[in-house]
């Protein structure tokens, strides 16, 4: 079952014809797709929910701004597990495969959120009911550790090497539907119910809808087949017996501290314009709760519509520079956007989300999977994506609402403070991406890196097998 490279420039398996490689990769693209949609359904369904209800219903004893800070702890405790996460499930990847590592994940995630929206409330059983919101919190954390880094393996190692790019791209579209559904349900509940019904079992019923999602998405991804790529490592005997120790340990030393610090900006970014804008825009503009969660799922919408643009560019320029031109973007917009959230206007605070969020983090977030991909050879590379995404997502990612509200907090409401630190992660992205070697990008099935990335050029490794970005 080795891999060839066909005339067109495809990863095919040795036995494989065209027709059944064409319903193999749309398999992929919906396993890839479906699985992260709903992964990212689940995981910021619960960020929506710490901005508008759970400062209520789990601590209602405290005042309006401890309460969200304490909703906004719990859910950065959810970034703070994906790395444990990520090790887990990376050397479960590497070792046994892709495609059983992502249907763990995906049941794991799902039974967490479900039981969610039966959770008793504060007022029902005291202290409890956070204790309990946290260790589900905890659970989601662990298992979507292990979800974006076979998502997009699962892509990329299916891919035609010449749309490396654009299928790189097909989970971060996922993450974009996820969020733009989760809040899209929650405007509707709102619309449907009265105040009331909702904060009593409204907002439950978003989280038990992840119960069908999930056996379908579940169903989808065990028909997908495991990765060439994977594939070819397995019966080379190439497996690593210590996965997370050839990522941390020379000659992937230098390419896991530049991912990690690469992604800062990335991961500010999204949780600055997904997450904390909506309790920034309810809370400290006065905006209406339902209108701004409109205006998410509007931006939401959009980056999931230019995210595939971003992966033919991809193709096209090399997924290191549109990177870094988008990163680049966001930290310019950072203050002119803040500047359109202070007229306290719902058009003009659509307007901005829309730009930075819809367009901007599309161009970058496209590209970031197979820029990322391509930091390690295959037989480390589940655990290698996990441990940059993971561990980056702690500090980058989970605590970016704390920080930001505390900053502004600090600044007597003013947020220029905040916008300063989030221009200060592109910064840092900005150089880290700039210092990754195009020659220590891994762009070959075997464990040796290749040379700079061309998107006319279709390089064989020694094996016969393609490239496989």
């Amino acid at each position: 079952m080795a891999t060839i490279l066909t005339a067109s420039g495809s990863t095919v398996l040795a036995d494989e014809t065209d027709d059944q490689r064409r319903k193999r990769l749309r398999t992929v693209v919906a396993a890839s797709l479906l699985g992260t949609t709903i992964e990212w359904y689940d995981f910021f369904l619960y960020a929506t929910a710490a901005s508008l209800v759970f400062n209520t219903v789990f601590f209602p004893d405290q005042s309006s701004f401890v309460g969200t800070l304490l909703s906004f702890a719990t859910f950065a405790v959810g970034f703070v597990v994906r790395p444990i996460g990520g090790v887990v499930f990376g050397h479960i990847g590497d070792r046994i495969g892709r495609k059983r590592t992502l249907a763990i994940t995906m049941v794991l995630m799902g039974a967490a959120t479900a039981l969610m929206g039966v959770l008793p409330t504060a007022a029902s059983v005291g202290v409890l009911a956070p204790i309990l919101l946290l260790a589900l919190r905890i659970v989601q954390g662990f298992a979507l550790g292990g979800e974006w880094a076979g998502a997009v393996l699962l892509a990329v190692e299916h891919s035609p090497r010449r749309r490396r790019g654009l299928f790189g791209s097909i989970p971060q579209i996922g993450l974009a539907l996820g969020l733009a559904l989760g809040t899209g349900v929650f405007a509707f509940l709102q619309v449907a119910l009265d105040d009331d019904a909702f904060l009593t079992y409204g907002w439950r019923i978003a989280f038990l809808v992840s119960i069908v999602l999930v056996a379908i998405g579940f169903v989808v991804r065990l028909k997908v087949d495991e990765t060439p790529a994977f594939t070819e490592v397995a019966e080379l005997s190439q497996k690593s017996s210590a996965p997370i120790r050839d990522v941390v340990l020379p000659p992937n030393t230098r390419n896991t501290v530049l991912g990690l610090l690469a992604r800062w900006g990335e991961g500010s970014a999204f949780n600055t314009w997904g997450v904390f804008a909506i309790a920034y825009a309810t809370k400290e503009l006065d905006l209406a709760k339902v209108p701004v969660l409109v205006a998410v799922t509007i931006a939401s919408v959009v980056m999931a519509l230019l995210l595939p643009v971003s992966g033919l560019l991809t193709d096209r320029y090399g997924p290191q520079r549109i990177y870094l031109i988008g990163i680049t973007a966001y930290g310019v917009a950072v203050y002119p956007v803040f500047a359109l959230f202070g007229t306290e206007n719902l058009l003009w605070f659509t307007v901005g989300l829309v730009i930075v969020f819809g367009v901007v983090h599309a161009l970058f977030y496209g590209a970031q999977g197979t820029l990322f991909a391509s930091l390690y050879p295959t037989r480390v590379r589940y655990t290698g994506l996990s441990v940059v995404y993971q561990f980056s997502g702690i500090y980058a990612s989970g605590l970016t609402p704390l920080i930001l509200t505390a900053l502004i907090g600090a600044a007597g409401g003013s947020p220029w403070l905040a916008a300063g630190y989030l221009v200060l992660t592109a910064v840092i992205s900005v150089v880290a991406t700039s210092l990754i070697r195009e020659r220590d990008l891994h762009l070959t099935i075997g464990d040796r890196p290749n040379r700079p990335h061309r998107a006319d050029s279709t390089a064989v490794d020694s094996t016969g097998s393609e490239n496989i970005g």
